[in-house]
């Protein structure tokens, strides 16, 4: 099932690349007490992912959290060295990059996306959403192939 608007989010470890090394996240205790605009990509370093996803957060990062959001976070289903290397290439320190390696977040939130056709296997769908306290506060989700509602741009017009 998918979630929806007004669930909380599921309690899942994610890793964040460290100093010395993956830190585990767990997400209950994560989301806890902000607002957060959460993006999630089929891949780092993909095509749409890098040109316009990511750029897109960084670039409205000031104006998203103008609004009342307290952080920005990006998920993928990649490693957390692999998503440390995007964050360091293509993002900023105002996107904070979590890794969902096994794709337990994506499966746990019901947004799977069968990539193998392309070699990428089971990956996350590309979608955003505001969470405010571990609540689903708004849910945006791409048909396949698109990239319209996962959009920073669409996101503050929501805020």
């Amino acid at each position: 099932m998918t979630i929806a608007v007004g669930d909380k989010l599921p309690d899942v470890k994610l890793m964040k690349a460290g100093e010395s090394g993956p830190e585990p996240i767990q997400t209950a205790d994560y989301f806890a007490g902000k607002k957060v605009a959460l993006f999630s990509v089929p891949g780092a370093f993909t095509p749409t992912c890098s040109a316009k996803h990511l750029p897109g957060f960084v670039e409205k990062a000031g104006e998203l959290k103008a609004k009342g959001i307290d952080e920005i976070v990006c998920t993928a289903v990649n490693d957390a060295f692999v998503m440390g290397a995007w964050g360091k290439a293509a993002g900023s320190s105002d996107v904070t990059m979590l890794a969902d390696g096994n794709g337990d977040f994506a499966k746990a939130v019901g947004l799977v996306m069968d990539g193998s056709g392309f070699g990428m296997g089971s990956r996350g769908q590309r979608f955003s959403m505001v969470i405010n306290d571990g609540v689903v506060e708004t849910l945006n989700v791409e048909a396949p192939g698109t990239f319209e509602v996962s959009a920073a741009e669409y996101m503050l017009g929501q805020l």
